[in-house]
């Protein structure tokens, strides 16, 4: 029994700092990807050919997905993973606040990004957009309306698509960037990582609404980003 008890002592040693890591490993993770979603969206908004100014200036938060993989579609449950940064203020019309995660799943998604490493922005391009999105899955197509986001500098925000739908997509894929429908696919808030990351009281809801969340500092190139491209809305 001696023996036995020293075996469990020494195992416990090696037991106990695992858990303590785990957490500290999943934050990590996280936080990597607010900080690839500010990469990704720097790269986009340097090409004016990308995503029409005008749209931008409309759009009241903006969801960046990177590097999300086919083969993260092919077990049921697996998903790409991003973060949503919304304008702060009444009717989110302020600046842009701290970015909450996301995640996307399944739908066609997998079929239509193929085998190849694929970045995917979406603008929310309204109120109800924004409502739909905080607190539970959406469906994109039925419980929210989407649409493959126009390009190019000359793509003005007067066409009906634009006008009448809630979220405008796009994808990045060995540095093609083009409109692209997500119908079918749903988004949701990944709170177990918004924990993760501000605390056990974060949820994608508070997040966005409460502006006793900052962003932490792998968070801000994005928020920033956002901010020199579009200080203020422009409906």
């Amino acid at each position: 029994m001696r023996y036995l008890g020293k075996y469990l002592a020494a195992s416990l040693l090696f037991i106990v700092p695992a858990a303590y890591a785990a957490p500290a490993a999943d934050k990590e993770k996280d936080t990597d990807r607010m900080e690839n979603a500010g990469t990704v969206i720097d790269e986009i908004l340097n090409v004016p050919d990308d995503i029409p100014q005008d749209l931008l200036n409309k759009a009241r938060c903006v969801v960046v997905l990177p590097s999300v993989l086919k083969a993260a579609f092919v077990v049921g449950g697996s998903y790409g993973r991003g973060v949503m940064v919304c304008r702060t203020g009444h009717d989110h019309r302020g600046p842009w606040g701290a970015p909450a995660m996301y995640a996307l799943e399944g739908g066609s998604v997998g079929f239509q990004i193929g085998g190849q490493a694929t970045d995917f922005v979406i603008l929310v391009m309204n109120d109800r957009g924004v409502s739909s999105l905080l607190h539970s899955k959406v469906k994109l197509g039925a419980d929210a309306s989407v649409a493959a986001g126009p390009k190019g500098r000359d793509a003005e925000a007067d066409t009906d698509v634009t006008m009448r739908t809630e979220m405008l997509s796009y994808s990045r894929s060995r540095g093609v960037f083009a409109g692209i429908s997500l119908e079918g696919s749903t988004l949701r808030p990944d709170d177990d990582a918004n924990r993760s990351v501000y605390g056990k009281d974060a949820t994608a809801a508070a997040i966005i609404e409460e502006s006793k969340f900052q962003a932490p500092a792998e968070g801000r190139k994005l928020v920033h980003r956002l901010q020199k491209a579009s200080p203020e809305l422009k409906p």
